[in-house]
């Protein structure tokens, strides 16, 4: 692997997954510096690239912590000497909640919970750590998936965290549903109705006593709206770093950094070329990705190991054995195909990538 290294892109195995380094930055610093001077601060997610280097690298421009989607990442994580950490997603059964247990005993990780079973077996399993376990209440916005009623019900499940022992930090939402939107009124409308759903959520937790530290919710999509809103103390955007084409129109001041190379293995000459990344290589979860830099070229389809591409202008000039790169389409579903990122900086692998399974 390391011998790719300072060699051209073109000298790559394919397919691999590439990211543009400059691209990369260029978005790092961007949100790092938008986060500057506010009060909420940047939590960002491990999931969109599940690279524990990035991770440090976010945590060097300013991130108080990661967020991540589940209990493994939260422990590569902490034995990456990353130690706070949410898992903004709910956690069940005993075996899974004891591994959460004694991670907790090596770093505070902050856990989201949504049901009260949940929070009493915690309890239990935590036993007399359990006043070291810390809580957050997941609230639903709207996204119709994981998450508690706000309001009263939230405020309910709060006061079993208390009464069990466990910590409560405070509360968190997703409103994942609103992320692809237009910039427009109706998106600032929409999040403002989300955003008002923590806020009396958090009041009526603390009329009832209990003492609201962390208000964590929203998204690449939404960040710039969300702390506009006092009660957000925290953001838990994620795509931003490495950005793709199915979330760009949605946030369009991030630049599009991934994309996989491929070899064409076949012509028919005024017909089709086909290139070997099919979707063990690229997710078409969301759609089709393009082919970058040839705007002759239209992907047809993606089958197991071979993207058939039509050429829709004949000039075309694209051959057996030479290489093209597909822009990514959808980068968590892409992600999760691959074992390492090669970092590309001016037609130059700069940098090689592990990423976590």
């Amino acid at each position: 692997m390391a011998t790719y290294l300072g060699m051209p892109k073109s000298q790559l195995e394919t397919p691999a997954l590439l990211v543009d380094l400059n691209a990369l930055e260029h978005n790092l610093k961007l949100m790092a510096r938008f986060f500057e001077n506010r009060t909420a601060r940047l939590r960002p997610h491990f999931k969109n690239h599940r690279v524990l280097e990035l991770a440090g690298l976010q945590a060097q421009n300013g991130a108080i912590g990661i967020t991540c989607a589940n209990l493994w990442q939260a422990e590569r994580l902490v034995h990456f000497g990353i130690r706070n950490i949410l898992i903004a997603n709910e956690i069940a059964g005993e075996a899974s909640l004891c591994r959460y247990v004694a991670l907790s005993r090596e770093a505070p990780v902050m856990i989201a919970v949504d049901n009260a079973s949940v929070v009493r077996d915690l309890a239990r399993l935590a036993d007399n750590h359990a006043a070291n376990v810390p809580v957050l209440v997941d609230v639903d916005l709207g996204l119709q998936r994981c998450g508690v009623t706000p309001g009263e019900p939230a405020v309910a499940l709060a006061r079993q965290v208390v009464d069990c022992g466990l910590r409560l930090r405070g509360i968190m939402g997703y409103e994942g549903h609103l992320q692809p939107l237009e910039p427009g009124p109706e998106r600032t409308k929409l999040v403002g109705e989300a955003m008002e759903k923590l806020a009396d959520s958090k009041k009526r937790l603390e009329a009832a006593g209990m003492p609201v530290e962390i208000v964590s919710c929203s998204g690449t999509g939404d960040y710039t709206l969300a702390t506009q809103y006092p009660t957000v103390t925290e953001v838990q955007a994620g795509s931003y770093l490495l950005m793709d084409t199915w979330y760009a129109p949605f946030a369009p001041q991030f630049q599009l950094s991934l994309s996989v190379l491929a070899t064409v293995i076949s012509k028919t000459p005024g017909e089709r070329i086909v290139a070997d990344a099919g979707v063990k290589a690229l997710s078409g979860q969301r759609g089709l990705p393009a082919v970058k830099d040839f705007a002759g070229l239209r992907l047809r389809a993606l089958h197991a190991e071979h993207a058939p591409i039509d050429i829709i202008e004949p000039a075309v000039s694209v051959e057996v054995g030479d290489k093209i790169e597909i822009a990514v389409h959808y980068h968590d579903g892409t992600i999760q195909l691959h074992r390492r990122m090669y970092g590309i900086r001016n037609g130059m692998v700069e940098k090689i990538f592990e990423i976590e399974h």
